[in-house]
């Protein structure tokens, strides 16, 4: 039977759509290999072609330190001589698999550094502001400055952010700016994969950084810092006066800590299961600590605020019973904040009625707005007003970033342990 006219208008169609998806798929294959022969012919003026990278490759397989092109900038970023890196639970979940991301991949995000590069185009006020030699600071959450939620100011939900680097492992034309020096392929990005001699960062998400404040303690300020500013600033709106409980007390909690302190909390309380730990507290602003492997954290918390609960309760941890205790702990129409990321699926449960009735306010924040806060948080640093010192409980070099990442799994790092990179 003769094919009928609509039938093969389709068919005609199918072998267009057909053909032109095969032709998509080479140009993105091409587009792929273009980038990596653009950044194979790259270097520093004066300096190397090349950098090594810690590349996490599966759950179970340890970080390998390998051999990168140099990473080349684009229009907008900045390359950076990474001087530090933090060492911290998000980068943990990832190679746990507990949370997925691209592999393989560059993990470490909280990093200080020196501009050595501007991506071709850069605009001019960029290069002004940091120009060749400036010390920076990067913030983990690097905002587009594009997208519906930067333009409103809430670059903490940026988009692009979300869409690429979290979703693909790329920065926002869709592609990485890693690639092994042996065969080209491409490697992710978590975040800009800060656990690397160099790395390309967008200037949204850099700071300045005063040279009065070191490298290795200021890496913690994009990250640990920056996510206990964004909680206690924009989610809890935290006012002199209130009183404040962390639950769990290590790089991100001890950082809340300060920042509490900083911003007037009449009570600061650390909770937490190690004693060493709320020692430690003690010295970064705790006023009361609670170790809820020993006692009931809700009742301690409600006897030291007089029965009421604070004013301000943060969840540092991820895990479904401190989510509970922190629900829990806080006053009538008081704010509970969760900054602790989890496992995927894990859930925690709340009390409805009493959520309803007494009008608990139950806020997640996942970090701050890089360039609203970033310079802040550098300038409460500088200030003396955050500790960097007291906060960063072990460096170590380069080559023992393994072993630091397996000891924060042991629960053996009491505050933030911190990588430093390049001398």
């Amino acid at each position: 039977m003769a094919m009928s006219a609509s039938s093969s208008s389709r068919a005609l169609l199918r072998r267009i759509g057909g053909a032109l998806l095969r032709r998509s798929f080479s140009a993105s294959a091409s587009a792929g290999s273009d980038s990596a022969a653009a950044a194979a012919g790259y270097h520093v003026a004066g300096g190397p072609s090349y950098m090594r990278g810690a590349v996490f490759w599966e759950p179970g397989r340890p970080l390998t330190l390998e051999e990168f092109q140099m990473p080349r900038p684009k229009a907008g970023e900045l390359l950076i001589k990474t001087k530090a890196c933090g060492v911290c639970h998000s980068d943990l979940h990832v190679m746990k698999g507990e949370i997925p991301f691209s592999s393989p991949c560059v993990v470490g995000h909280e990093i200080t550094g020196e501009v050595v590069d501007h991506g071709t185009h850069t605009p001019i006020e960029i290069v002004n502001r940091f120009p060749i030699g400036s010390h920076v600071v990067g913030a983990f959450i690097m905002p587009c400055g594009n997208c519906f939620y930067c333009v409103k100011g809430q670059e903490d939900l940026c988009e692009s952010f979300f869409a690429y680097n979290r979703a693909k492992g790329t920065l926002y034309d869709g592609e990485t700016r890693l690639f092994l020096r042996s065969n080209g392929k491409p490697v992710y990005m978590y975040s800009m994969g800060g656990l690397a001699e160099y790395c390309v960062v967008p200037a949204n998400a850099l700071a300045v950084l005063p040279h009065s404040l070191p490298y290795t303690e200021s890496a913690i300020l994009g990250c640990a810092v920056f996510t206990a500013y964004g909680a206690l600033r924009h989610a809890a709106e935290m006012r002199a006066g209130d009183s404040v409980a962390v639950i769990g007390v290590g790089g991100v909690g001890s950082s809340c800590l300060q920042i509490a302190k900083a911003f007037g909390a009449s009570e600061v309380i650390a909770v937490d299961v190690l004693d060493e730990k709320l020692q430690n507290a003690r010295t970064l602003g705790a006023t009361h600590t609670v170790n809820a492997a020993k006692e009931d954290a809700v009742e301690r918390i409600k006897e030291i605020t007089g029965g009421r609960g604070v004013d301000v309760a943060v969840e540092a941890l991820g895990k479904a019973l401190t989510f509970a205790q922190c629900t829990k702990s806080v006053r009538d129409g008081g704010k509970a904040v969760m900054i602790g990321l989890a496992a995927t699926n894990v859930v925690g449960e709340v009390d409805i009625t009493r959520l309803v009735r007494r009008q608990v306010k139950i806020i997640g924040s996942y970090g701050a707005r890089a360039r609203q806060d970033l310079p802040q948080i550098v300038k409460l640093a500088e200030s003396g007003a955050f500790n960097l010192q007291n906060t960063i409980s072990r460096k170590c070099k380069f080559e023992e970033a393994n072993d630091a990442y397996e000891d924060l799994n042991q629960g053996k790092i009491v505050g933030r342990a911190v990588v430093e990179i390049m001398e």
